[in-house]
């Protein structure tokens, strides 16, 4: 396996979930710039689908301009250790992991159904926003029924 840092991308296990759902909202003015790159310009744009992301169990690429980092970690630390052990559960994802964007979407397709979300992201502040389960619906629907 390679080194998680030489990757493109580095995500702790709940922000795959945050990049489907991410819809130009953020913590700030530069943490809501460094996801438009992410995920607008990044995932979203043509060869989205093949870039690739290391999983990591500590600030990652996200987190870069969070008003709420602490160096390698969160000032709500618990809660993210929380989002991100029931992320990695059911997306069976680990640290050191790596996969394109587009096999990270066809793991959350397979493991994650609408209307789990309010379990694996309890405790979320943007749960309540409805737009990550907007996204896994859009998910579902855009590739038909599971197999």
């Amino acid at each position: 396996m390679s080194d998680p840092d030489t990757a493109q991308l580095r995500f702790r296990p709940h922000h795959f979930l945050c990049a489907l759902g991410y819809q130009g909202k953020g913590y700030s003015a530069a943490f809501t710039r460094n996801m438009d790159r992410i995920v607008q310009d990044g995932l979203r744009g043509e060869d989205g689908d093949g870039v690739e992301i290391a999983v990591v169990a500590r600030t990652d690429s996200v987190c870069g301009p969070c008003p709420h980092r602490r160096g390698e970690l969160c000032e709500s630390q618990e809660k993210i250790e929380g989002l991100d052990t029931r992320h990695a559960a059911a997306l069976n994802l680990s640290a050191g992991d790596r996969l394109s964007w587009g096999e990270a979407k066809a793991r959350i397709r397979a493991r994650v159904k609408p209307g789990d979300l309010g379990v694996i992201c309890q405790s979320c502040q943007w749960l309540e926003y409805g737009m990550c389960e907007t996204a896994l619906r859009r998910l579902h629907e855009a590739t038909g029924p599971s197999d």
